[in-house]
């Protein structure tokens, strides 16, 4: 295919570190499109990298996955990155791809049994938790190799999954279960859990320490709070002065949360008014503060690496001090760019040495 075609050669003439000379580091954000289920309109189909530290200036797409004559896009599901290994892992419905963050070379494709949803990856870069298709399981996967280490057999709708800071325990909410899973990364088997929260676990994330999970559940405007060590659910808040309605995407008024890197402020989804809403996260229960509008229905958000920026899914970039918006993400062709699937790739001397996460967890250790 031509875009295909484009994009090889685009890697053949450039890649990210081969940029004009600039400070010791450089930040570079990955979006990965269709990012708002398989919306083309949206961002096309690729891997579009932009430059935080210039207004986030686009500055290439890199080509993902390959595609038949007369085949539908495909959502993409999830993404991750390690510096430890260089490289970006992409899912979609079908499949999971790794690729070199530098050079954007795909390195192998592979699909695996029930199809892929939101993938994690360990803070060493060596092992991926991916879930099934909104399925009965989750797959442990040698990073490096894609092969199959065990499957882990819940029955809850395999869907959102984050690893923890530590390393020891990954966390797996399930579409049709209102509890949050805790599964052993040494052993690969379920140890625990949170809950059971009021509906279903949705989109969620967790502190650094591992000892809160802040959770989306359906048809809360809100959030709920568990304590990750005693499996208790401590607290429900609702948005104050706003009103559940109907939603284009994803069935539950809130749908993303994300709390900053540094722990204090909590910002989430609210999809029916086409808002996010910010709470301070230093008290408990957390306190509604600021409403931020966004130009269209938020349905994810993270940060940058340095919680400088916040990223809803709507394609804005967010001061996190001011609460403003100081850039919109757009292609090489000057559109709007919108996705769920975004993460953070820090480069010094040429290589990757940080990388941020698709979610919003918390970094104060």
């Amino acid at each position: 295919m031509q875009w295909i075609a484009l994009g090889v050669l685009a890697l053949a003439l450039t890649t990210i570190p081969g940029t004009a000379a600039r400070s010791p580091e450089q930040h570079y954000l990955y979006v990965a499109t269709p990012g708002i289920r398989n919306y083309v309109e949206y961002g096309g189909i690729g891997l579009i990298v932009y430059d935080m530290d210039n207004g986030h200036r686009f500055v290439r797409r890199y080509p993902t996955f390959d595609l038949s004559p007369g085949d539908a896009p495909e959502n993409v599901k999830g993404i991750a990155a390690s510096a430890k290994t260089g490289r970006v892992y992409i899912t979609t419905l079908k499949r999971l791809g790794a690729f070199d963050a530098t050079t954007g070379q795909r390195i192998w494709v592979k699909e695996y049994e029930g199809g892929a949803d939101r993938l994690a990856l360990s803070p060493d870069g060596t092992i991926l938790y991916l879930p099934s298709f909104e399925g009965p399981h989750w797959t442990a996967i040698d990073a490096m190799s894609g092969d199959v280490i065990k499957k882990l057999v819940l029955d809850s709708g395999a869907h959102n999954t984050i690893y923890g800071a530590s390393g020891r325990h990954v966390y797996l909410a399930g579409l049709r279960s209102p509890t949050l899973s805790i599964a052993d990364t040494n052993t690969h088997t379920v140890s625990g859990g949170v809950g059971p929260f009021s509906a279903s676990v949705r989109p969620f994330t967790i502190n650094a320490k591992e000892t809160l999970c802040f959770v989306n559940v359906n048809d809360l405007l809100g959030f709920e709070i568990g304590d990750i060590k005693t499996g208790k659910v401590l607290h429900q808040v609702k948005v104050t002065g706003y009103e559940k309605g109907p939603v284009k995407r994803h069935g539950c008024p809130s749908h993303g949360i994300a709390l900053t890197p540094d722990e204090t402020e909590i910002w989430l989804a609210d999809g029916a008014n086409s808002r996010v809403h910010v709470f301070d996260a230093t008290v408990m229960p957390p306190k509604q503060t600021v409403t931020i509008d966004v130009r269209d229905q938020p349905g994810w958000i993270t940060f940058s690496l340095d919680g400088r920026y916040g990223y809803p899914s709507t394609g804005e970039v967010v001061d996190t001090k001011t609460k403003k918006i100081v850039a919109t993400l757009s292609d090489e062709d000057g559109k709007p760019v919108q996705s769920e699937k975004v993460v953070e790739v820090v480069f010094a001397d040429g290589k990757p040495t940080a990388t941020g996460d698709q979610f919003g967890v918390g970094r104060k250790r």
